[in-house]
């Protein structure tokens, strides 16, 4: 069995990681190393998580109950939970389905006198051109929030130059996964200060948890191994379960952040060096070689599917998405042949405002709904990418996808 994505870490990482957090050194020291990696002139701080440092953000910011927070539509369900914990209101711009990202016409539609805050998402490896989007926002006086949680790439992007805040994550399913850990970027100065000043406040993370982590995601190295995987597949398959929940949430959750309490930590020493490791070791073959990987599946799938944020001009295929018909019929049809297609969820739809149903994302919506992400990463046989687009062309002309096609016509290419 092909695992839906590869777990991005090597084992002599997470020998180093064990040692981190073994024997501590000493942590402020270490923080700045990891926070002096970009030399954009902007003031970049670690922290526990991307959903961390967003907490820490509307912490400092200067908002009252029942601003507004503008997202573009498809996120993960805790960010906008963070913005419901701060008595805000989140507000979303539905997708073009092409690039991935909210349109001009629509963020214009969205924005009142209440709206304080633009938060965009580079989805599924994408780089989006923000450009546009950021002149909008910034004429009318919002502050933007790049979420590059899914984009990163090393130090050739260090975040848009337009963007406020630029935040990226190290989580465990990450490009250069430290089982934990972002970097904040942050353009204004005494913001920084303000979210460095709150998060003095918090405690550190054990160095126990993070060895935890490393424990935890060497054990998920083995399960999701070709051959265990396909172990466990037969397994539950045979008994008529779905292996959905005694694997993925095993390592979604190496770091459960879905409480507040949960999030509110700096980050340990064994996290910074283990990020620290991880960024200066990255080496961008890594993204050229996923890349190719991803341009080869697309070719051999051609038409059958509709293949979201191919409009964009960067793509490193973080992960390969594809929309469909009956995404379960296809789900079991790949797990069968070998392939584990898995839907994406702990991601959402972010709903409209009650007083503001025109705003409802239903092309989001439905994408997500419609939505399975494919195995594609360096590693697998070019055979194997060949055989995977024949299975998921095969089920395509028999379950149809006469509701994915409507994308083409109702979002502008």
């Amino acid at each position: 069995m092909w695992a839906r994505t590869q777990l991005k870490i090597g084992w002599r990482d997470l020998l180093a990681g064990a040692s981190y957090g073994l024997l501590p050194a000493n942590r402020d020291r270490k923080a700045q190393e990891v926070e002096s990696y970009w030399s954009n002139g902007r003031e970049v701080m670690a922290a526990y998580s991307v959903r961390s440092g967003f907490h820490l953000l509307l912490s400092a910011l200067d908002l009252k109950p029942g601003d507004e927070i503008l997202f573009s539509a498809l996120n993960v369900r805790g960010m906008v939970r963070i913005v419901d914990w701060h008595d805000l209101v989140a507000v979303p711009i539905d997708l073009d389905i092409a690039h991935m990202g909210p349109s001009l016409e629509r963020l214009r539609r969205a924005i009142t006198p209440r709206s304080k805050v633009l938060v965009v998402a580079h989805l599924f490896g994408t780089h989006l051109d923000l450009d546009p989007i950021f002149d909008l926002a910034r004429e009318q006086g919002l502050l933007i929030v790049e979420d590059c949680a899914q984009a990163f790439a090393g130090q050739n992007y260090p975040g848009h130059p337009k963007a406020d805040v630029s935040m990226f994550s190290f989580g465990p399913l990450k490009t250069a996964t430290a089982l934990g850990g972002a970097l904040i970027s942050v353009r204004d100065p005494a913001l920084a200060r303000r979210m460095r000043q709150i998060q003095a406040g918090w405690p550190v993370q054990p160095e126990k948890a993070q060895l935890k982590r490393v424990a935890q995601f060497a054990g998920l190295k083995v399960i999701t191994s070709r051959t265990i995987m396909g172990l466990i597949y037969r397994f539950f398959h045979a008994r008529g379960q779905d292996y959905e929940d005694a694997v993925s949430e095993r390592v979604r959750n190496v770091a459960n952040l879905k409480k507040k309490n949960n999030l509110e930590y700096q980050p340990s020493y064994a996290m910074l060096a283990l990020m620290d490791r991880r960024i200066r070791t990255f080496k961008d073959d890594v993204l050229k070689e996923r890349a190719d990987c991803g341009e080869r599946l697309r070719k051999y799938l051609g038409d059958a599917v509709v293949m979201p944020g191919q409009a964009n001009a960067y793509c490193d295929y973080w992960v390969f998405p594809i929309l469909v018909d009956n995404p379960r019929a296809f789900i079991e049809e790949l797990r069968a042949e070998g392939f584990d297609g898995a839907n994406l969820p702990r991601s959402q739809a972010v709903s409209a405002p009650e007083d503001r149903p025109e705003l409802e994302p239903s092309i989001a919506a439905q994408a997500l709904s419609d939505l399975i992400v494919l195995p594609c990463y360096p590693g697998m046989p070019d055979a194997e990418l060949k055989r995977q687009a024949e299975v998921v062309r095969r089920i395509a002309a028999k379950v149809g996808t006469a509701r994915t096609s409507a994308y083409r016509d109702a979002v502008p290419q």
